[in-house]
């Protein structure tokens, strides 16, 4: 019997991919059994006015700048193509029916982890699928049911606080911040004038 492909899936707007986001995924891959991590860019939600968020498209050729050297990251546009606006449990429900080899484990914050139980079908989530935690500082407890639970694991990656918001503001307010984003984003994002 062939062993299974474990995948990590990393959900984000990614607008834009930046270094906090690129170190994570890095960490976890390279301290986990995982054999890959997916970075599934997350499309625009058409309930929402984001006049912030970039093209899907663009968000996604970032996420392939930033990555595609690195062979335990890959990009995935999964979600462009479901019903919006996107569940977590429907789009793993479709990787699984998709790739039938492969187990998927989902990658979150701590902070996603506090309201995980306010999720649609968090038990069901929780039930077929493992989470990988990553710490971030955030208020509020985890809750009691998820503490210790046997299907989430935290892992103790670096604590970076970057946010794609402050990138977004600093960039409009005309600084430089090239050493927050893989330096084939920072080019890419200054020749297409982004967020200014």
């Amino acid at each position: 019997m062939t062993k299974k492909n474990n995948i990590g899936l990393y959900f984000g707007t990614f607008n834009p991919v930046h270094i906090g986001h690129l170190a994570i995924a890095n960490y976890v891959v390279e301290n986990s059994d995982l054999d890959q991590i997916w970075m599934v860019v997350t499309p625009h939600n058409p309930h929402k006015k984001k006049n912030t968020l970039l093209d899907d498209y663009q968000r996604l050729h970032m996420v392939h700048l930033a990555t595609d050297d690195y062979d335990k990251i890959k990009v995935s546009n999964i979600e462009f193509g479901l019903p919006q606006p996107s569940y977590t449990v429907h789009t793993l429900a479709h990787l699984s029916e998709k790739y039938p080899d492969i187990n998927f484990t989902l990658i979150m914050g701590e902070d996603n982890l506090k309201s995980l139980h306010k999720w649609k079908n968090y038990k069901v989530l929780l039930e077929d699928y493992s989470i990988i935690v990553y710490p971030r500082v955030s208020s509020g407890k985890i809750p009691e049911q998820f503490i210790n639970h046997p299907k989430i694991t935290s892992v103790p990656a670096p604590i970076i606080e970057i946010s794609s918001t402050m990138i977004r503001q600093g960039i409009a307010t005309g600084k430089d911040l090239r050493y927050f984003m893989h330096y084939q984003v920072q080019n890419y994002v200054e020749e297409m004038n982004f967020y200014k």
